[in-house]
């Protein structure tokens, strides 16, 4: 894509509308240029403050033209004036300008050219003019940024597979040709951290080993006979049996006293 810069510079104006009503305008060109998307480009010249309505500013700016669009009637300069206020600026006129009635009227393009526009109001009536100079380069080749950085950069690939990396933790280089390195099989699933693989057919895991994180199996003790107990019930039935005998031994005397008793009277 062919391109050229257009070089052009503000000169002044002549007996603008004052749409102040109790001070001097103060005066400034907005400039854009219109019809490319892709490159939007806008310029402002500084403010006028001793003109009035007829203000000189002498401002240089530069555009970047494309020269297919140009021919083709496609871009356009739109100088707007305004009037710089406190309360918000407003506007004064506007001109339009069509690049290529610039491109077509340049001639060698070696000089500046100096041309002078009509000013419309924003009601659409003209009243004042604007003066300006212009001229355009040579025309070059140009090319956007980002794609002569994607012709000249070379591709990198690497494979992608299950294959671990180099022990140095880098891959090689790529090959020298632009051409890049086959892309194998694709990775294996991710697998959480911590996470144990399923059991596969006829195998098991081994049982918990002491040591390794698992607490040793409890040991269970043997229970202890309870000798107070037993001793409680051998005394206990020692008790009744004794009791026993001293009962029988308490009648058969309480008998045989009567016995006496009966004898001894009888003497």
């Amino acid at each position: 894509m062919e391109h050229r810069t257009l070089e052009i510079n503000v000169i002044s104006a002549k007996d603008l509308k004052d749409v102040n009503l109790f001070s001097k305008m103060d005066v400034y060109v907005a400039v854009s240029l219109t019809g490319d998307s892709q490159n939007k480009q806008k310029a402002k010249t500084k403010v006028d403050r001793d003109g009035g309505t007829s203000p000189s500013w002498n401002f240089p700016m530069k555009f970047t033209i494309g020269e297919s669009a140009a021919k083709q009637n496609q871009l356009t300069l739109v100088f707007t004036l305004r009037c710089d206020r406190t309360l918000g600026d407003k506007d004064v006129g506007e001109v339009y300008v069509p690049v290529k009635e610039l491109l077509d009227s340049a001639g060698d393009g070696n000089s500046m050219q100096f041309v002078s526009y009509q000013v419309r109001k924003p009601s659409g009536n003209p009243q004042g003019v604007l003066n300006i100079s212009y001229k355009f380069s040579e025309k070059v080749a140009y090319s956007s940024p980002k794609a002569d950085q994607a012709r000249y950069e070379p591709v990198t690939a690497y494979p992608v597979g299950p294959s671990a990396p180099p022990s140095n933790g880098s891959y090689p280089p790529p090959p020298q040709g632009g051409y890049s390195y086959a892309t194998a099989a694709p990775p294996p699933p991710y697998q959480a951290y911590g996470a144990y693989p399923p059991p596969q057919p006829g195998y098991g895991y081994p049982p918990p080993q002491p040591g390794y994180g698992y607490p040793p199996p409890p040991v269970q003790q043997p229970k202890k006979k309870n000798k107070f107990g037993m001793g409680l019930g051998a005394g206990l039935l020692g008790g009744a049996l004794g009791g026993l005998l001293i009962g029988d031994l308490v009648s058969d005397g309480g008998d045989f006293g009567g016995c006496d008793g009966g004898f001894d009277g009888g003497f």
